[in-house]
């Protein structure tokens, strides 16, 4: 899969491991590290932290949360897709000026999000506000057409709105 972005990396294949799970989860959080952990990327000048408690498995929450899904927080389940694409939620977020990204503002659950949607190649980047800095909080393929409708209300309203990010 390529993008037409120009600055999305290529997927991280599971089928580059032969099917081996364990090095291929492997590789994907040497990823994150790189990414997250290592170095840090910013949002439009200000500061990303991560959420690394509870550690699952020794590997940060966010990681989890970002190649993991499920509703129950215990049970979340490694994704695959979510995992072969690791390497977009930095870029996406570096390149948060870029056009081609919807990015808006919402509250759910109480907590101050920001959203990325790179609407093109159907994938979303989450990050939730706290004081003085932001956590990368979750990122994930967007490929249902009532999650695609939902976003795109979200998007408009907040624009409509004219709330600032």
């Amino acid at each position: 899969m390529s993008s037409s972005t120009g600055w999305l990396p290529e997927l991280v294949l599971i089928a580059s491991y032969n099917g081996d799970f364990a090095r291929f989860l492997d590789a994907v959080y040497a990823c994150f590290r790189r990414d997250f952990v290592d170095s840090r990327p910013a949002f439009r000048g200000e500061r990303l932290q991560l959420k690394r408690h509870p550690l699952v498995q020794g590997r940060e929450y966010t990681f989890w949360h970002m190649v993991s899904e499920g509703a129950v927080e215990a049970s979340r389940q490694p994704d695959v897709v979510r995992c072969e694409r690791i390497r977009w939620p930095r870029p996406v977020i570096e390149h948060s000026t870029d056009p081609v990204l919807k990015v808006w503002g919402n509250v759910r659950g109480g907590e101050h999000r920001v959203c990325l949607w790179l609407e093109s190649d159907e994938y979303l980047v989450v990050l939730t506000r706290r004081k003085g800095y932001l956590l990368p909080w979750t990122a994930y393929p967007v490929t249902l057409s009532h999650r695609k409708a939902k976003l795109q209300r979200e998007f408009i309203e907040w624009k409509k709105a004219g709330t600032a990010l």
